[in-house]
């Protein structure tokens, strides 16, 4: 005979219970975290909407009348060719007054020449022709890496006086123009020492010192053999073992001055024709 199972009526009630209890513990954390979430929600919703109406200032934020990017080009544009147009009137009234008949152009063009002179003069222009390039260096240490004992730091090295002596000498010998390191010396160059580096016009330069001249070699060697301060220097030159060297050649070149020359009151030292 097959055995059937026996289950006490109270069993059964007893886990639809346990069921029934477990479903309700369920339902009321589910209705605690409603209870939580949506307060949580209104507040970002709130949130959300404040800084919606600080963006907007109180009006729509896709207004049809907001400025589109093609419009400020387009405004910019225009502007441009307002503009544009201007500068081309006050060109055509510049040119008008300054121009269209023949005293002014003869007037202008006499300004030119004279100019076009004075540049020359003056050294704003790239210059050619036979010269003398003069060198002068710092004192170098000998095969051992030595100066010489008695030796001050200022006996070893190239100081403003040792340029101007050669730049002046130089001048006084009839030198057409004159050019140190990559620069050209005029009427307002004036080489300051600044440590043991050389400032001119703006600029630092370390040694060696090249000094480029146009015109007669000889002559301005003689003057430089001849210049007092030029000589206390070759002394030094045998003594402390300072750089200097007189290389004359054939021919020379020299830039011309371009930066801006400022000057308030001047004068020509010679007759300038004009």
């Amino acid at each position: 005979m097959l055995a059937r199972a026996y289950r006490r009526p109270g069993a059964a009630r007893s886990g639809e219970q346990a069921e029934t209890g477990e479903t309700m513990r369920r339902w009321r954390l589910t209705q605690g975290g409603w209870r939580l979430g949506v307060p949580v929600v209104c507040l970002l919703a709130g949130l959300l909407l404040a800084a919606t109406h600080a963006v907007s200032g109180g009006g729509e934020i896709r207004r049809s009348d907001a400025p589109r990017l093609v419009d400020l080009v387009r405004e910019a544009q225009q502007s441009v060719d307002r503009l544009s147009a201007q500068r081309d009137a006050l060109v055509t009234e510049a040119d008008s007054h300054h121009g269209g008949s023949p005293g002014a152009d003869a007037a202008l063009a006499a300004i030119t020449g004279r100019a076009d002179r004075l540049a020359a003069e003056a050294g704003l222009d790239p210059l050619r022709g036979p010269g003398l390039v003069v060198t002068l260096n710092d004192a170098q240490r000998d095969a051992e890496g030595r100066f010489p004992r008695d030796a001050t730091p200022d006996d070893l090295v190239v100081h403003q006086q040792d340029i101007d002596a050669v730049l002046n000498a130089l001048w006084s010998a009839g030198a057409e123009g004159i050019q140190m390191q990559d620069q050209r010396i005029i009427g307002t160059s004036a080489p300051r020492c600044v440590g043991n580096t050389l400032l001119l016009n703006g600029r630092t330069y370390s040694p060696p010192y090249v000094i480029t001249a146009i015109g007669d070699a000889d002559a301005m060697r003689t003057a430089l053999a001849a210049a007092p301060l030029v000589t206390l220097y070759r002394q030094y030159v045998v003594r402390f073992g300072l750089g200097y060297s007189e290389e004359p050649r054939s021919s020379v070149e020299l830039v011309g001055h371009s930066q801006p020359v400022r000057m308030q009151f001047a004068k020509p030292a010679g007759p300038i024709g004009y």
